[in-house]
């Protein structure tokens, strides 16, 4: 469909030019036939030049916007076609897991360890499907313009160690470092900062990679406070850089994609952010890696 679209644009494009040309070519030809003195000739060839550049200019411009507009619609269609692709596996996986889980328990005869263990990875799952769709019910929120902001006093420090300390404890080991200055404090929504963070940790427990050195931070400095997530994954391709934060936005063709994923989490975290007034920055870590900075005024 993108290519048929796309022929017909471009056909439709050059035989809209060449027939202003030919229009053009032909009303020279025609004031020349009049037979009119030379000064007004020149002065009419003139008129109808200036005034077809002006119109071909307006036609070029008319005719890239288009194209613009035709290649958006195109890149969505498929990014939306790659979320629906997504979000069907996604919903399948940790149901289908959950169900095997129970079964086990319900069937076998197993030691008190064997339950607990099976009892967690049921409750990862259990997660994992209720992030997919506080995900999907934001990136909502998000198009519907439904987003209600409630401004508090909020202990950053302690809300980043206590965020930290959670995925820790679900990881069963130490795969977030931290450097979190002491006595921070921010004005915001809490249920915004949770869902900005929590959606940058997972991308960065997502693409870390084996090392899993992950790290999170927070400074103050002339009274702006930065908060940020490194990872030392491969980072993002320097031709998807502008892209990131888009909806539905992958790196990957969701077909033969390696990563689990629905393309909303770092587009929810940027518009929360512009939400609560703040900006969303990546760059590359160093010396690999991806690095998410957000800055807040307190």
């Amino acid at each position: 469909m993108k290519k048929q679209t796309s022929i017909i644009f471009y056909v439709l494009g050059v035989y809209v030019v060449l027939q202003f040309c030919w229009w053009g070519y032909h009303l020279i030809d025609l004031t020349r036939e009049l037979g009119a003195d030379e000064r007004v000739l020149s002065n009419r060839v003139a008129m109808i030049i200036g005034e077809g550049l002006v119109f071909f200019l307006l036609l070029l411009i008319g005719l890239w916007k288009i194209q613009s507009s035709i290649k958006k619609e195109l890149d969505l269609a498929e990014r939306q076609k790659n979320f629906l692709l997504s979000v069907t596996h996604e919903l399948k996986t940790p149901v289908a897991a959950n169900k095997l889980f129970w079964q086990t328990i319900e069937k076998r005869e197993l030691s008190v360890d064997q339950r607990k263990d099976i009892t967690q990875k049921a409750l990862q799952e259990n997660y994992r499907l209720e992030q997919l769709i506080d995900n999907i019910l934001n990136a909502s929120r998000i198009e519907n313009n439904a987003l209600q902001i409630v401004r508090e006093k909020i202990d950053l420090s302690t809300f980043l160690n206590d965020l930290v300390d959670r995925f820790n404890k679900r990881s069963g080991e130490e795969v977030i470092n931290r450097s979190i200055q002491a006595e921070l404090t921010i004005n915001a929504d809490q249920f915004f900062l949770e869902t900005i963070l929590v959606n940058l940790v997972e991308n960065a427990l997502k693409y870390a990679g084996s090392e899993k050195a992950i790290e999170v931070y927070a400074v103050q400095k002339e009274g702006i406070i930065h908060i940020g997530v490194k990872d030392q994954g491969n980072g993002v391709a320097q031709e998807h850089k502008d892209a990131i934060f888009s909806k539905f936005f992958r790196g990957e063709n969701e077909e033969t994609r390696s990563k689990k994923g629905t393309g909303l989490g770092l587009f929810i975290a940027s518009e929360f952010t512009k939400a609560l007034g703040g900006k969303i920055t990546y760059m590359d870590n160093q010396p690999k890696g991806a690095h998410f900075q957000l800055t807040f005024k307190p």
